[in-house]
């Protein structure tokens, strides 16, 4: 069943990247450096994650990597387990995807989601800065959450 599971994760990216190219008239934004994550890659499988695939990924269990989201991109943070493991300071923001909180600076439960539909300008360059400078410089990339690789701007709340 694992096999199979990662057969249709991986056909299911593939997809969406195809449909992503053939449906752009070209690129808007500058690329992302997580879109590389299939070249650099290889062979080493990856997931695409819903909200309760990475929530068990919570650092409560310490047999476990801790795993977190930003921008629908998911990250092994388990190297900063004294940040993001069980009891830390940051343990709210493992387990999920957390862009929303990340792009504010909260730690409040209400902000634990991938929603940015209503940020500011300043809050969506602060999440861009966060992005790049933390936790894509700092973090390896472990897949994606569902809600990317189909191309909504969220999950569902």
């Amino acid at each position: 069943v694992s096999n199979m599971a990662e057969k249709i994760n991986f056909m299911l990216v593939i997809l969406a990247f195809l449909l992503r190219f053939v449906s752009s008239d070209g690129p808007t934004d500058p690329p992302d450096p997580a879109d590389d994550f299939l070249e650099t890659q290889g062979d080493k499988p990856f997931r695409v994650f819903t909200k309760e695939d990475i929530a068990r990924y919570n650092g409560e269990d310490e047999t476990q990597p801790i795993y977190m989201a930003v921008k629908g991109v998911v990250f092994d943070v388990t190297s900063g387990k004294d940040f993001y493991g069980k009891g830390a300071g940051y343990n709210i923001l493992a387990g999920k995807d957390a862009t929303r909180a990340v792009a504010k600076w909260s730690l409040e439960p209400k902000d634990m989601t991938s929603d940015i539909s209503d940020l500011t300008e300043e809050e969506l360059k602060s999440l861009d800065e966060v992005y790049k400078g933390v936790y894509l410089a700092k973090y390896p990339v472990v897949g994606y959450m569902s809600y990317r690789v189909l191309g909504k701007p969220h999950d569902e709340l």
